[in-house]
């Protein structure tokens, strides 16, 4: 029963990509998301812009939990996230590079949807080095967090061919304009970051798969 038991929750951390067994003590359970706004869906497509300069202030973990809820979040149980995906095929990772978020340590953590937690994948300040990555762009460092996606495109290609490529593409774009909305509902701001060197990011979020896009996301300047 034990062995049965392990397997399982192996299979549902490594859903998606490796996590290092190291890493099972890590996990941080997220405050539950709202699903109640106080302002409307067309007020905040009427508001939404690119933001990128950022005061020094922090996220909260609430603003954390419903920013990666809005990227993946599951809405249904079993089936359904906040963002469409082809064949529910979900070939997207949301990672979190933390700079300043109160009452959580500085550092890399996934997200596992199903649980709606972050695993810590590295700790430690890692703001200068993803700038470094995205051609000294500042707001990488500057923001609170920045929001990571990442792709296991075989997962989708595996039932599509390559057409499933075309496909990841896609689901990237809905994440991201989840996040711009969700940032933009809190008051907060974002931008799509894509210009960055691929192998230093990877290396960075100790992935193999595609890097698609870097969102940093703080409190407007």
């Amino acid at each position: 029963m034990m062995n049965v038991r392990w397997w399982c929750l192996c299979l549902l951390l490594m859903r998606g990509g490796f996590v290092d067994a190291s890493a099972q003590d890590e996990r941080i359970r997220l405050p539950s998301p709202t699903t109640r706004g106080t302002v409307s869906v067309e007020e905040v497509l009427s508001r939404r812009g690119s933001v990128r300069t950022y005061t020094q202030d922090s996220l909260t973990m609430e603003e954390v939990s419903q920013l990666v809820w809005a990227a993946q979040g599951v809405t249904r149980i079993g089936l359904g996230r906040t963002a469409p995906s082809a064949g529910a095929t979900y070939p997207l990772d949301i990672y979190v590079v933390a700079n300043r978020v109160e009452a959580l340590k500085p550092g890399v953590y996934r997200y596992l949807p199903e649980k709606h937690c972050l695993v810590l994948e590295k700790p430690g300040r890692f703001g200068k080095v993803l700038r470094g990555a995205s051609l000294g762009q500042e707001m990488v460092e500057q923001a609170a967090v920045n929001i990571v996606v990442t792709a296991v495109t075989t997962r989708t290609t595996g039932r599509y061919g390559d057409r499933g490529r075309r496909y990841v593409h896609m689901e990237v774009g809905h994440v991201g304009q989840n996040v711009y909305l969700q940032a933009e509902a809190m008051g907060l701001g974002t931008v799509a970051v894509g210009a960055f060197r691929d192998d230093e990011v990877k290396t960075l979020l100790g992935v193999n798969g595609d890097v698609l896009y870097i969102m940093p996301v703080g409190h407007p300047k």
